[in-house]
């Protein structure tokens, strides 16, 4: 585990889903704001995902000039998106005293390139996003985007800002990697559709990964996946202290309280269902 001095470093992901609107910043920067003030321990990385719609609207944007754009092009204009998102939680942070600095992707460190034509290898350079930390509380980068060897930027996918969370995560040796939802986590059944569906503390990576697999966008499986190589734990919650959460991991396969396999809200859309998922 990576520390600074005698303090630990915790990676947090938010994303658009809970990043709805302009004044969802606020509410954001109070929760990373309390997690400092509540404790001298604990170094803060945030990984930001764009506004909720905004990459889907600069998407529209770009095809409204051109039918099929450039990747590249198009990565470019949707980075912008994730670049907003970082400045303006910093602003937040800062407003609220709150000792803060926003990256871009280049500073971030976190690059990536072909492997085999379909994955990607990827390598973070840990040395600028350190020495950022070493001077405040909270360091904020855009999820969702990696650099190539060319140094352009890249999209990893829808979701991708788990995946950049887990990456830095596991980079940077950190004592938490949490993903915060609309959702508190992974459940029995569809919470909006089933009252009595009940919280599940803990999921194994292998359910998680064929839930994935299946349609559903709590967590990008390729997230789960680096996650598990990685033998990281995910914690997948949302901004209530109170609240349930799934802690995802190898160590454990849940089964729902009527012997059914594990179901779970999608980010982003109405629910997503796993039937016997098989290990």
């Amino acid at each position: 585990m990576m520390s600074l001095g005698a303090r630990r470093i915790v990676v947090v992901k938010f994303g658009g889903s809970v990043l709805t609107d302009s004044a969802a910043y606020r509410p954001v920067a109070q929760f990373l704001a309390k997690r400092i003030d509540g404790s001298s321990e604990e170094q803060i990385v945030a990984v930001v995902s764009a506004q909720e719609g905004l990459t889907d609207t600069l998407e529209r944007v770009a095809r409204d000039i051109k039918q099929e754009p450039n990747a590249s092009t198009l990565d470019l204009l949707w980075h912008t998106g994730e670049l907003r998102s970082v400045a303006l939680l910093t602003l937040h942070l800062e407003a609220l005293g709150v000792p803060a600095v926003g990256l871009n992707v280049h500073e971030t460190g976190l690059r990536a390139w072909p492997k085999d034509g379909v994955r990607r290898n990827f390598h973070v350079l840990c040395e600028s996003l350190l020495e950022t930390l070493r001077r405040c509380s909270v360091v904020v980068v855009p999820g969702f985007f990696a650099v190539t060897r060319e140094e352009t930027i890249v999209s990893l996918g829808r979701g991708g800002s788990d995946l950049v969370a887990v990456l830095l995560a596991e980079a940077l040796g950190a004592s938490a990697c949490e993903l915060v939802k609309d959702v508190s986590g992974y459940y029995t059944d569809d919470p909006h559709t089933y009252r009595k569906a009940q919280p599940l503390p803990f999921l194994s990576y292998a359910q998680a990964i064929a839930m994935a697999k299946r349609g559903c966008g709590l967590v990008q499986k390729e997230a789960l996946e680096a996650g598990t190589a990685a033998g990281l734990a995910i914690i997948v919650r949302n901004l209530a202290d109170d609240a349930p959460r799934t802690i995802v991991s190898a160590a454990r396969d849940v089964k729902g309280s009527s012997g059914t396999e594990a179901s779970a809200d999608a980010e982003g859309s109405s629910a997503c269902f796993a039937e016997e998922l098989g290990e």
